[in-house]
Formats: structure tokens, sequence, C-alpha cells
């Protein structure tokens, strides 16, 4: 699988490099390294945990990198474009060896993030498959895998609007899921719609239909040898944020997921403490309490204090709104959807 980081906050500016090098346990050291805790283990009467992080949370990460961070430059030279707008940057070189991507980091302030790591599942490693995948002002990512996906591709091809489909340009699952997902947020009515911002409830509805067309196209065509999907899912507008934890299997867990209303602070040089336990940040020059509220969701935790992340729970969907208001509570779930391993 994959691992993702996203941060997003109304008032607060991170550095890129704050949140995605600097940390012992940051994205970009994620190709290989990892800090998991609070996962549940497969069945709770089959203690597996160790299983469990082996399964679907792959140990090495190193098929490619993708950063979206939101800026408003365009606004500032285009009289009809407001709000924020994501700068992609892409490559297949490893985050820490990647010269362009650690000075962007190093240079770059944003009030809203996306950035992917990701392990290759059967399709190409080029910067074109690499997350977040970009439909004008909305970004997606995506950490897991649609089971078969290639037996129902051309079909869910055929539910994507015309300038959903176009706007695909790589190979994978998750950039088609993205367009099925765009297709059902703006009703299909193309890409001058993506330059809209939606109510987060109606993001959060066009995740659950893209998910279950996802899962009616797979028993479709499959029947009983459909297979369970892992589907972490992330989309923001440059405001909003919608972040889904999902496996359609009866007791095994989705890859990990993890959310965070304080590590933001801890993260930023600005302020008291560090992200690496035991080290000191002698040059900060605000308080805590100075931070502007701000979410941050990622496959792990970045700072070393378990106490600043909470866990979110398989099947759930988690919804952070303009006000920064955090949501989480179950996502929408059928029975019928529950499949084993062949």
């Amino acid at each position: 699988m994959c691992r993702w980081f996203a941060y997003v906050s109304e008032s607060e500016n991170c550095l890129l490099e704050d949140v995605l090098v600097t940390p012992k346990h940051s994205l970009a050291k994620q190709v290989h390294d990892h800090y998991l805790p609070k996962l549940l283990s497969h069945d709770p009467h089959n203690i597996t945990t160790q299983q469990e992080i082996n399964a679907r949370n792959r140990l090495f990460n190193i098929d490619g990198l993708g950063v979206a961070w939101y800026t408003d430059a365009k606004s500032d030279f285009i009289s009809d474009c407001t709000g924020l707008r994501p700068s992609l940057y892409k490559t297949v070189q490893l985050p820490m060896n990647d010269l362009n991507f650690r000075s962007i980091c190093a240079n770059t302030s944003t009030k809203v993030c996306f950035a992917h790591i990701r392990a290759a599942t059967a399709t190409p490693t080029v910067p074109v498959n690499n997350h977040p995948f970009v439909f004008g002002r909305h970004s997606f990512m995506h950490n897991g895998v649609i089971s078969d996906f290639v037996s129902i591709r051309r079909e869910l091809c055929n539910l994507l609007d015309k300038d959903a489909y176009a706007n695909v340009i790589g190979s994978t699952d998750s950039e088609h899921l993205a367009a099925l997902y765009m297709t059902y947020l703006s009703s299909g009515r193309g890409k001058t719609s993506w330059e809209e911002e939606y109510a987060v409830g109606d993001m959060a509805e066009a995740l659950h239909r893209a998910v279950g067309a996802v899962i009616s196209l797979q028993q479709k065509t499959l029947g009983p040898k459909a297979q369970p999907n892992s589907l972490n899912l992330a989309t923001t507008d440059g405001t909003q944020l919608v972040a889904y934890r999902f496996r359609n299997h009866e007791t095994e867990q989705p890859p990990s997921l993890y959310y965070s209303t304080t590590a933001g602070v801890t993260l930023n040089r600005k302020y008291p403490d560090h992200p690496d336990e035991g080290v000191d940040n002698p040059k900060a020059s605000r308080k805590a309490g100075e931070h502007g509220s701000h979410v941050i969701v990622a496959s792990e935790p970045t700072t070393y204090k378990e106490s600043e992340w909470k866990l979110i729970g398989k099947n759930s969907v988690l919804m952070v709104g303009k006000d920064g208001h955090v949501i989480v509570k179950g996502a929408p779930y059928e029975d019928k959807w529950n499949v084993e391993d062949n």
C-alpha cells in the first residue's frame, strides 16, 4: 500500500519541510520506516496485530512521490479566480534524494497540503501515476487497492462524464476512482464545475457513491469471486477536507489512518517542542496557544506524542468544514458488501 499526509487550516500556514521532511516519522521517511500505534487486530478473538501491519501497511513505499500545496497566487492575476488552488509536484525519485522536492519544501508554506508516497500495484512507476490527482480546485489521493480493477475498468469508465474521463492521464485504479468521485460531486457537469466549492457533506456523499459503485461493479462482474477493497481516501477543495477509511470485509481492518488537531503545533518550528522526542527547539518564537486551528490526517503519526493522534475507525468518514470543525462518524455500509479474500 501507500502512505499519505494531509494538512488543512483556515489561518495557520505550515512549512512543507516541517511537516514532510524534518520529523523522524515524516512522510518522506515512511518509504521504509513506520510508526503505527493503536492498530486493531483483524479479529478480536485472535490477536494478529503484526499480521495486520504486514498485510495492509507495506514496508516499502518507493514507487513515487506527489505533493499538492494550495496557494492564492492565481487569484492575484485572474479576477474571476478566488481562493486557493493546488500547485503540484510529482517524481519517481525517493523523497530524501530528490533535491527539487527538498528545495520546494524548504521554501514553501501553505494552509493546505496533500502529500503521498506510492507503493505501485501492477501499474507503471511513472510520475503521472503518482497521487494526488487534481481536478480544478479539488485534489484526491488514495491508499489501498480496488481489487480486480482491470475486470471493472471499462464499465467504471462508462460512469465518468466526458471531462472527468479526459482528465485521467495515468493508469491507476486511484485516478479512475478520483474521476468517478468528481463525476458524482459535480453531477457530471464537466470541468467548469470543478472550480466550484461544494458542501462538505456533499463531498462525503460523493465518496460514498463512488465506493458503492465500485463494489456494485465488482459484484456484478465477478459475482462470488469479488474480493475486498482497501480504500483510504482523502479529498480537499482547498478549504474543506474529507477522509475515508474503508475495507469491505467482516473482520479485517483497512490500512492505518490517524488524525490530529494538535500535532501541527509540535511540527511547526515557530512553536515550542519538536516532533522528535528529546530534541529541543530553542528558536521557537511563538507560544503554543497562538497556533491556529488545524487538522492533520495521515497514514502514520508524524510526531512522537502518541496522545496527539487518534486512530480513525474502520468504515468511517472524517469531515472538516470551512470553520475547521471536525466530524468523525461511521460511513454508510451495507452488509451485502462484505466479501472474503479468495
